[in-house]
């Protein structure tokens, strides 16, 4: 609830309570005076349809203040959530960047070649590689040959393959189709 309507149902329970007292301390001066009964009856009506009003509106704005209690900690609850699954994924993607540093190593490439090989991971073009790196692109070439040699692969998409393969496979078919395919 925006804080405008919030404030607008509490002044209107205001009013309506300062109705209800006023109508209810007339009622009490206008017994003395014999009023008719219509008029009293009139009141009485004012102060019967102004205290259900009262009722209604009390109740709906607590309920309404309830309600934002029970979004808030859902709320909460879902920032928690992210955060904890947010924490666990970068824990995840820092040991899959270890993995790979460690692959790379393994492979004796150079520092240039493991940061060409970091950027072809990534999907970046030659060209795009050659203009971030300020060399040319026959030079980027040439590191990337190196580096499938190095690995014994056949080229950039059995590169990607030999990280990513296991990645991108279902769950239930990671153990039964790799080793039916191996």
């Amino acid at each position: 609830m925006r804080p405008s309507t919030d404030r607008f149902k509490l002044v209107l329970i205001i009013l309506l309570a300062i109705v209800v007292v006023f109508t209810v301390a007339d009622m009490i001066e206008d017994f003395s005076d014999h009023p008719s009964a219509v008029h009293m009856a009139f009141e009485f009506g004012v102060v019967i349809a102004s205290t259900a009003a009262l009722g209604w509106l009390a109740f709906e704005w607590l309920a309404a203040r309830r309600e934002i209690a029970r979004l808030d900690g859902d709320l909460n609850a879902s920032r928690a959530e992210a955060s904890s699954w947010r924490a666990e994924a970068k824990q995840a993607l820092n040991g899959l960047s270890d993995a790979i540093d460690r692959q790379l190593s393994d492979w004796k490439l150079t520092p240039a070649e493991k940061e060409i090989g970091l950027l072809l991971l990534k999907g970046l073009a030659l060209k795009e590689i050659a203009d971030l790196r300020g060399t040319s692109e026959r030079t980027v070439r040439h590191q990337a040959q190196e580096i499938y040699r190095k690995a014994s692969l056949t080229g950039r998409a059995d590169f990607a393959a030999f990280f990513l393969e296991d990645l991108l496979v279902p769950r239930g078919l990671a153990a039964e189709g790799i080793k039916a395919r191996t």
